[in-house]
């Protein structure tokens, strides 16, 4: 059972639009990537001034930042819960409690009509204790004692923490226990007097990438400058992160040593010395089950005289891998049409999700005598499935389903006794009684059938004129899956706006494959696949250019970016959040190093060459016409920086185009780092797409 996340960072060419090949001129908008700097941020100011003004007073603006917030703060969402030590823990935001409390329960409690919850931490005390903006980022107790625990504190919402030794029986911090100062560091326990750390100690300390590049073991009550280091990764390398995996009452204790984004090397950590797995460098290890490594299979590999395929779920014995077998067994062998989407483990079973065209599935997986045997575990209702709540110590955790327009129900399950008993039901934050889900497909150029989903009211007429707004992401092997928003019901398809999720190639909604069509000089498919979506939307007449709006964030940001810098003409809004959008420098700007394995290295002529045909930053043009982009990021974002926002929207005004931006002081990555901050950004959003693509008259 894993208990700590090894790497926190929770991204064919066909119809391929080439920019002509312009000579790099200096670039005059450096000074905004000083994050911090006062010509910089006067320029934020006067940038947000500008847009709030706008958009603020805009009609209905403030009812839908009400209407968000007490969705955001209601008491009567489902707190979502982990298990430590017999306990059922939650991290909860509210009203009362904006910047939240770390708080805990029984079972028993838990599945009540009304829970007892107790305080474990509250944040906003702790807050106005240290007097620091400090946004929570995950707590990693010592197993199987559950006594000290070391928490992780973020100063407005960066991926960058502070993390301090918390006393779980005392509730308290320890004084004089472990501390590291604000970094992206990676810290498991070993025992209670002992840490495997890797954390920001000066030049050489961390990679490239901005992660850590040393692992040592630190002794309590030595200083962590003179601990030992067990390894050390290369300055390119994307960084070494550690973790512990439990199975009942064994400990294995790992380091991730990550080559780039998507090759990495496993080494067991026992008895002081270190152990590399024998496994390709491109698959993940998942968990160990009863002495048994779990591992998916990212591309084909033949150890034996047996191929096992690419985007496999397969295992075998710790003891027999360590001692050279190469005999695995294959658990789950998707199909062209499936995924292996999600896996947890309890005590003694695997339970799987697996994805057919966009469609889930649950099923029990139980090592036997006989080999791996399955089962499908039957959902009272079609969605979207979340694995929660896992644990070594017994054979229960959580399932979740939700769809578009059904609220998350939450179910206990048993694996052993296959029962499942209703813990929480969502309620509706929206009426979608006159509403339907479809899901459609198009054929991309290379004939490859594209996903996609279409919400709307039932009924309506399909004339071009209803305003829709397309979304999607496409990178890193991340699935967008039908789920429950009570803000875009509310804010969005109450008032007859259609909503499209777009299942374009980058993602895993088909597993490995799908997700490595779209890499490096594939990139193209991607962006492609999107404005495929988007002209079959209008062919369907579901909607029209002028009503027809696309938005993204992170790497979806740069897939709007570069999809209204492409094709302009199919698009009358494009909302663009925390996104990359300068992709000459992307990789010398905070994490960006650790995505070349994606994007590809800029600084390599070839590379560049062919990045610069669809970098947004670069493929702007002073004689187009664009739509009125609405840009947002966040002051406090380390991982994508804020200067690819700022820089696109300096050069856009340059050339005289008309631009919304909004910067956000606080959030990181996220964009807003409480409730408040949400509920206030995507008011922002929905009335900026309202004013852009509702009819008017």
């Amino acid at each position: 059972m894993q208990t700590a996340l090894f790497l926190g960072i929770t991204l064919m060419m066909p119809t391929l639009i080439m920019a002509e090949a312009t000579s790099e001129v200096a670039d005059p908008f450096l000074w905004l990537e000083e994050v911090t700097g006062e010509k910089a941020l006067e320029w934020v100011e006067s940038r947000n001034e500008t847009s709030l003004e706008v958009l603020t007073e805009q009609p209905g603006f403030d009812q839908m930042n009400s209407n968000l917030l007490t969705i955001y703060n209601s008491d009567d969402r489902i707190p979502e819960v982990w298990q430590d030590g017999g306990y059922l823990y939650n991290f909860w935001k509210d009203a009362t409690h904006v910047r939240g409390v770390l708080r805990r329960t029984s079972q028993e409690s838990y599945l009540a009509d009304k829970t007892d919850w107790d305080t474990v931490l509250d944040i906003d005390a702790l807050a106005k204790k240290d007097d620091e903006n400090w946004v929570y980022k995950g707590i990693d107790c010592r197993y199987p004692e559950h006594d000290r625990c070391l928490i992780s504190l973020s100063r407005g919402g960066a991926d960058a923490t502070v993390i301090r030794e918390f006393d779980l029986k005392a509730r308290s911090f320890v004084d004089k226990g472990f501390h590291l100062p604000e970094a992206k560091s990676a810290v498991s326990w070993l025992d209670i007097d002992t840490l495997l750390v890797g954390t920001d100690m000066g030049e050489g300390s961390m990679t490239d990438s901005g992660y850590p590049r040393v692992t040592r073991v630190w002794k309590r009550g030595s200083e962590l400058k003179d601990a030992p280091i067990i390894h050390e990764a290369s300055a390119t390398d994307l960084g070494v992160f550690s973790g512990v995996f439990h199975d009942k009452q064994n400990e294995w204790p790992f380091l991730y040593h990550g080559i780039g984004f998507y090759s990495r090397n496993y080494l067991l950590y026992r008895d002081g010395k270190l152990t590399p797995l024998d496994i390709p460098q491109s698959a993940e290890v998942s968990t160990i089950l009863n002495n048994e490594l779990i591992v998916q299979l990212k591309e084909d590999w033949t150890p034996a005289s047996k191929t096992l395929t690419q985007g496999s779920i397969i295992s075998i014995g710790m003891d027999e891998l360590l001692a050279g077998s190469h005999a695995f067994t294959t658990i789950i062998a998707p199909d062209e049409a499936s995924s292996v989407q999600s896996i947890a483990t309890t005590q003694d079973y695997l339970i799987a999700t697996v994805m057919r065209d966009v469609n889930q599935s649950l099923y029990r997986y139980h090592k036997t005598d006989q080999g791996w045997q399955r089962l499908r575990i039957p959902l009272p209702g079609f969605g979207s499935i979340e694995l929660t709540g896992e644990s070594d110590s017994n054979n229960q955790l959580f399932v979740s389903y939700e769809s578009f327009l059904k609220p998350t129900t939450q179910l206990l399950l048993d694996a052993k006794f296959l029962t499942l008993t209703e813990s929480h039901q969502l309620p509706a934050f929206f009426d979608a009684e006159n509403m339907l889900v479809e899901q459609l497909f198009t054929t991309a150029d290379d004939g490859v059938r594209i996903p996609y989903f279409v919400i709307r009211k039932k009924g309506i007429r399909l004339d071009g004129s209803h305003p829709t707004l397309l979304s999607g992401y496409g990178g890193f092997e991340v699935s967008r899956l039908p789920g429950y928003s009570g803000s875009i019901g509310s804010s969005w398809l109450a008032d007859g706006g259609i909503y499209v999720l777009a299942n374009i190639r980058g993602g895993g909604e088909y597993g490995p494959r799908w997700h490595q069509a779209a890499l490096l000089k594939n990139r193209h498919v991607a962006f492609n696949d999107f404005i495929s979506v988007a002209e079959d939307l209008i062919e369907r007449k579901v909607t029209s250019p002028k009503h027809l709006g696309i938005m993204g964030g992170s790497n979806g940001g740069l897939l709007v970016g570069a999809v209204f810098t492409m094709r302009p003409d199919l698009f009358n809004a494009v909302v663009c959040a925390v996104p990359l959008l300068d992709m000459k420098r992307y990789n010398k700007l905070l994490a960006g190093a650790s995505w070349m394995a994606e994007y590809g290295n800029p600084d390599e002529p070839d590379m560049w060459s062919y990045i610069r045909t669809y970098s947004p930053y670069h493929n702007l043009d002073k004689d187009k016409e664009y739509p009125r982009v609405f840009f947002t990021t966040s002051t406090r974002d380390d991982r994508v920086h804020p200067a690819h926002a700022r820089k696109m929207v300096a050069r856009m005004q340059e050339q005289g185009h008309d631009v919304l931006y909004y910067e956000n002081t606080e959030g990181g990555h996220a964009g807003a780092s409480n409730n408040a901050q949400s509920a206030h950004l995507y008011a922002l959003i929905y009335t900026y797409l309202k004013m852009q693509l509702t009819p008017k008259g």
